[in-house]
This record gives C-alpha cells, structure tokens and sequence, in this order.
C-alpha cells in the first residue's frame, strides 16, 4: 500500500457506492468485490460496488426508468442545494454501477442512502476525487453476485467484524472509507436494524482531512479535534494512523470493533 501527499485541485466527481448486505449464518454480511492488482487506484484492494456517474445516467430516459418519484428521491439523499435530476442520477448511477459491477439487479426502491464521502485535495491512496453517496441494499435473494473479471477478480460475503479481521491479519486490504464503513456496520446485528437506521436520518456528509506527524499519514474525520467539523458522523474512532503497512486507529483492532472482540 503506497501513501502519497500529491494535490488534486480538480473537482471531486460524482459516483455511487452500494454497500449489498444480507443475512447469514452469524449474522448481517456485506458484499465486497477485489479490485483487479492492475487497477491504478487501489489495485488489490477489496471495495463496494461501485464507480463514477455517466453523463447517461442523467439522460431523460434512465432518469424515467426509475421506480419512485425524483422528489421522492430527492428528499432521501438529503441534499437540498441540488436539483431532483441531479439527486435521482445517483440513483442511476448506483444500480447501474451495482448490475455492471457484481451482476445484482436492484431497483431504486431497494437503495438507501446512508453516508456521503468527498475525497480531500490530498487523497492518500487516489488519484482523483471523488463526491460518492453510499446506499445500503438488501441483495436480491434470487440473484447470485459475480465479478466482472475486468475491474473485479473475486467476490467475498463476509460480516463486517470478519472482514476488519482479515484485513488486520494482513489477509485483505482496505482503503479507508471501507474500514470506517465497515467498522459503522459492525454495530447492526440484521440487514433490517441498519436499513431502519438509515432510513432515520440524514446521510451524513464525511470529508477526510489528512495530515502528516513526524513523517506519519493520519486521516481524521468529523468529531475529530484536528477536523473542521466537530460534530460526530461515524461511530468508532475518530483517525486513523498508517502505520505497520496499514492504517490503523488509536486502541487498534478493539476500537474497529467499538470493544466487541
């Protein structure tokens, strides 16, 4: 895993991520693809479904297909300052980037929205910047995920716990915002108890802010006493440090895990 400090002055664009959960054996489990080792930004690297909205997605035509009204949509996503069109084109882009992705076909009535991240000037692990808007999805039952083999090499459901333990072992990588994504799901005991979550409040808005200690890469977030924004956006720990190849919170594992080894 390689850290860099370069600034990106370019916008952030828009994109979609679906966090596709259900129900298994020990519990909620969450869909994670491996994106393919040649990939520029995080190659190898395990993620959500997900990618960058297409000028298509904004069209008349996928803006039609939808299954609820853009106002509907609109309130959902929690972002007043822009228009029904735009807020529904997430959307779009969400089940569009979940079919092409893994082969899940969702309507847009199965999306919630639950968390916004906008990538700093400084991306750490990116080359680009990124505005994305998580969704939690139920996986269709009938339907069975698969990779692409072009972006994603392999599937893996796993609980969030058993995930943020495979990392830890050195057995999977994670950027950040999966690790803090998957840390914040770990508090649900069912598909049900984090759809109802999401469906209580308004996505919270998290933009990382990073900085160097002692030739150290910490990423904090919202709550933070070195973050801009004071109030809380995740449960959990509040920055993480890179460290030992990997970035790691303050109280380490156990902190991921919010005391539940």
């Amino acid at each position: 895993m390689e850290i860099t400090s370069h600034i990106v002055d370019t916008p952030p664009r828009d994109a979609a991520t679906v966090l596709m959960l259900r129900e298994g054996s020990t519990g909620l489990e969450v869909l994670l693809l491996k994106r393919h080792t040649d990939s520029k930004d995080l190659g190898g690297a395990f993620v959500f479904p997900g990618g960058k909205r297409d000028e298509a997605d904004t069209s008349p035509s996928a803006l039609a297909s939808l299954d609820q009204p853009l106002s509907a949509l609109h309130a959902q996503l929690g972002e007043p300052d822009i228009a029904p069109e735009h807020a529904a084109s997430l959307f779009v882009a969400a089940l569009r980037e979940a079919q092409e992705e893994c082969g899940l076909q969702l309507r847009c009535a199965d999306l919630r929205p639950w968390s916004r991240w906008i990538t700093p000037r400084m991306p750490s692990m990116m080359s680009k910047r990124f505005d994305t808007r998580f969704f939690l999805a139920r996986a269709p039952a009938l339907q069975i995920a698969v990779q692409d083999n072009h972006e994603t090499t392999e599937v893996l459901w796993t609980t969030p716990k058993q995930a943020l333990l495979q990392y830890w072992a050195g057995e999977i990588l994670l950027a950040p915002p999966q690790i803090m994504s998957l840390s914040h799901l770990s508090i649900f005991n069912s598909v049900d108890h984090a759809l109802e979550d999401a469906a209580l409040r308004t996505p919270p808005v998290i933009q990382p802010e990073p900085f160097d200690v002692e030739g150290m890469r910490v990423i904090c977030y919202p709550g933070d006493p070195k973050h801009p924004v004071q109030q809380r956006a995740l449960p959990g720990p509040s920055r993480l440090h890179f460290r030992n190849k990997r970035f790691e919170p303050e109280g380490g594992l156990d902190a991921l895990l919010h005391g539940k080894l």
